[in-house]
């Protein structure tokens, strides 16, 4: 490798091999180290031809939790789960509403608590902390203001008091209190005042500590009262803000949405993603009313339906799916318009508002299927607010980072990063192909012109299905001798997906 990463090195762009199909012009250099770098986005793309992104929805798994307990019901939700050393951690409402002849009752709302050693089966520890119709016997771990929408995380920052290792943010419409804890199961309020009051706050609102940029991150929801230069903005909407100290907040900013925004947004669920923390996602939910429409009568349990339009329209005809978006900023989103979350094919139970809140968290399990590799799960509720039936959280399913791929088909295509420098050895991809098909990858200096030793011809095709597949030119894939030189890649896609990719 010495002699031919001198040479590489020395060469001037009339020497080295070009590619004169892709002519670019000069572009910022972005250094990306050695971090993961996904599609969801098309960041790192320069150009495309013949290949899309496109995104990949989750599988429907197993149930993991029956809101069959007495202080559970039929419209428990707003869950959060997240992995904590050997444990995985959730915590949801425990709620139930009864839609009588005359009118809609709503009991006592709780916060309750389970845990998994697995992140596939959970268990709801009795933990004796909250008397609740006489008895103690329970998993609620908090019954007092914010009980609503109480929204846990906990603190990475390094500079974390012992006792507030666990926090939370919970409130109504008057606005957000701050909630701490030393062991994630005792609780106590910070303090009587709301630390964030611009919005509307009947949702899921949550927080984070941004290890990337070393501050809180808060996201809530609010109405958009007005529209935008677009004529689409009015209704449920997201606003964001940022503290480093969780307590100090300034005033938030509305969320910004391209190619624009989708409807109406209800929760946010944005998270970093644990494998790439310098990108959020978020998975909201949509919330659409199409009123009485024909095929409003023919969605499951129209009887039902019935029932609930009588005490509120809405609860009715409107429906509620999941969204996928992404930021690289925490304000600027890019957001796909078709559903990551569809209801899905079910009599009962999946069609109607309440339904298809996604979880906020990712958490890595192993694969449903025996000797794969793990997997990111990820839950969502269904059979909200039914009459005959309890709430249930399903977990779904995707491969890690499948969010969203380069994909192209048979026929073949090809895509061009931007001009990058990187620090590592080797190039690794995490791809999924056809038996039939190839992935090639190209490295070219900044200006479009093939390397000497890493051009097309001279990859080794990549097929098979992999998380992370070493790239190889000739035999050799060491590539330190670039480390810290702006190049491109350019990426042929025969019958195959890319996820995403990273420099090691």
């Amino acid at each position: 490798m010495a002699e031919r990463a001198g040479s590489i090195l020395g060469c001037t762009a009339i020497e080295a091999v070009r590619d004169v199909s892709q002519e670019a012009p000069m572009k910022k250099v972005e250094n990306i180290g050695s971090r993961l770098e996904l599609f969801v986005d098309d960041w790192l793309i320069d150009r495309m031809d013949g290949v899309s992104r496109v995104m990949h929805r989750p599988v429907p798994q197993n149930v993991v939790l029956v809101g069959d307990r007495p202080w559970e019901g039929n419209c428990c939700g707003y869950v959060t789960v997240f992995q904590d050393g050997d444990l995985f951690r959730m915590y949801y409402r425990g709620s139930h509403v009864d839609y009588t002849e005359g009118e809609v009752i709503n009991g006592p709302q709780v916060v309750c608590y389970a845990e998994s050693a697995d992140g596939i089966d959970f268990e709801r520890p009795s933990l004796g902390l909250v008397e609740f119709n006489g008895s103690k016997d329970n998993n609620i771990v908090w019954d007092g203001s914010g009980d609503h929408n109480f929204a846990v995380f906990k603190d990475a920052n390094p500079d974390c008091e012992p006792d507030e290792l666990y926090k939370a943010l919970g409130g109504g419409k008057e606005g957000l209190q701050a909630f701490k804890s030393a062991d994630g199961i005792n609780w106590s309020v910070v303090s009587e005042d709301r630390i964030i009051t611009d919005g509307y706050f009947d949702s899921q609102n949550l927080a984070f500590w941004d290890t990337v940029r070393g501050e809180y991150r808060e996201y809530h929801r609010d109405f958009y009262e007005g529209v935008d230069a677009r004529g689409n903005r009015n209704g449920r909407d997201i606003k964001t803000a940022a503290s480093k100290d969780f307590y100090d907040w300034p005033d938030p900013e509305w969320l910004s949405y391209s190619p624009g925004r989708v409807g109406e947004l209800y929760t946010n669920q944005v998270v970093p993603y644990y494998r790439a923390p310098h990108i959020f996602l978020g998975f909201p939910t949509r919330y659409t009313d199409r009123g009485w429409a024909e095929s409003t009568k023919a969605l499951p349990q129209l009887d039902y339906r019935r029932i609930r339009a009588s005490k509120s329209m809405r609860e009715g005809t409107a429906m509620t799916d999941g969204m996928l978006m992404s930021s690289r900023d925490g304000v600027n989103f890019d957001i796909w318009p078709e559903a990551f979350l569809r209801p899905g094919l079910k009599l009962t139970g999946n069609w109607f508002y309440g339904d298809n809140y996604q979880n906020h968290g990712l958490v890595q399990t192993a694969s449903h299927v025996n000797g794969a590799a793990d997997e990111i799960s990820v839950f969502a509720g269904e059979s909200s607010h039914q009459a005959d039936y309890t709430f249930r959280l399903r977990r779904y399913t995707l491969r890690i980072d499948g969010f969203v791929s380069v994909q192209g088909n048979l026929a073949g295509g090809e895509f061009v990063t931007r001009p990058i420098v990187f620090d590592g050895g080797e190039l690794v991809l995490n791809f999924s192909s056809s038996a039939g098909s190839t992935i090639r990858v190209e490295v070219q200096n900044s200006l479009g012109y093939a390397l000497p030793g890493f051009a097309m011809e001279q990859c080794h095709e990549i097929f098979g299905d992999d998380l992370e597949r070493v790239v190889s030119w000739q035999g050799d894939g060491d590539l330190s001798a670039l480390a810290g030189t702006p190049v491109r890649l350019r990426f042929e896609l025969k019958d195959a997906d890319l996820y995403s990719l990273r420099f090691r």
